[in-house]
């Protein structure tokens, strides 16, 4: 048997009643590429017309965002520091005196948690500093330590799992969250043009 087309029973809309880019593809398919491509700019200058206002919000803030001085550091930046420094430090003195860091029964290798420790160790020195490219990092790091402990609370096999592990996805989630708007403000690194 011969298989019948499923257009038959389409009917087009009006030209009027068509949106102005549905509108503008037939002309296109008529006169060739010369009236697609002047079809184009004309879309592009609707689209730029409307701003959401969600975009208008997002202008309104960004306008009121100062850089930070020299020598500035808001107190997020002063706890993120002290953190990474912390963790740092103290995974790299515990690989050095032989103690065995563990967590849910593993113990990973030692050339991990001293890569980890001098990766922290950087990321605090480069936020100190109001570096960029250390506050997204440590967020990133952040980030994948909250999402490691929530699930950690799925395995908790008592209370004091259970506490450590939300203490450490709502302080995390708080300090992300207050490092996103120092994030905002913090000068993104420039490059010179040759």
């Amino acid at each position: 048997m011969a298989q019948r087309s499923r257009k038959r029973g389409r009917r087009s809309r009006p030209p009027e009643s068509r949106p102005p880019a549905v509108a503008a593809q037939p002309a296109a398919k008529q006169t060739g590429t010369q009236s697609a491509v002047a079809a184009q700019p004309a879309a592009k200058q609707q689209s730029t017309a409307r701003v959401s206002r969600s975009e208008q919000k997002n202008a309104a803030v960004r306008a009121t965002l100062e850089p930070y001085g020299s020598g500035e550091r808001p107190w997020p930046i002063k706890v993120a520091v002290l953190v990474a420094f912390l963790i740092g430090a103290g995974d790299l003195v515990d690989v050095l005196v032989g103690g065995n860091i563990g967590f849910g029964g593993a113990h990973p290798a030692k050339g991990g948690v001293i890569l980890f420790s001098v990766l922290m160790l950087v990321c605090a020195a480069g936020m100190w500093r109001m570096r960029y490219w250390a506050v997204l990092g440590f967020q990133a790091i952040l980030a994948f330590v909250v999402l490691f402990f929530s699930l950690a609370l799925i395995r908790a096999s008592n209370v004091a799992g259970v506490i450590i592990a939300v203490l450490v996805v709502c302080g995390g989630g708080f300090l992300f969250y207050k490092l996103v708007r120092v994030l905002s403000r913090l000068q993104m690194p420039r490059r010179a043009r040759p």
